[in-house]
């Protein structure tokens, strides 16, 4: 019988089938630790963003520039890695 906790789609599959699904939802992992390590990175540069966009002449503002490189680092991987580890995890 199968399992009725999965998802519909996912009860018959192979087992190689079942392999490469668990090998999505471990790269959508590693896509969501990425994003919430640059998550970390941004709130840290938010620290000087303000003072580099009040103080730093013309178009030179590197900590604007980072920040906005790590936001959207974080958007991407970080929505990346929620489609990939939809569905039920498995339990090890």
């Amino acid at each position: 019988m199968a399992n009725s906790l999965l998802p519909p789609e996912e009860r018959n599959l192979t087992p190689d089938q079942v392999e490469a699904l668990d090998k999505r939802r471990e790269l959508g992992h590693t896509l969501l630790v990425i994003a919430g390590q640059f998550s970390v990175i941004a709130t840290v540069l938010l620290l000087w963003v303000g003072q580099d966009l009040s103080y730093s002449p013309g178009w030179a503002h590197p900590m604007a520039y980072y920040f906005a490189v790590a936001i959207t680092i974080v958007i991407t991987f970080g929505i990346t890695g929620m489609v990939l580890r939809k569905g039920t995890p498995r339990l090890d």
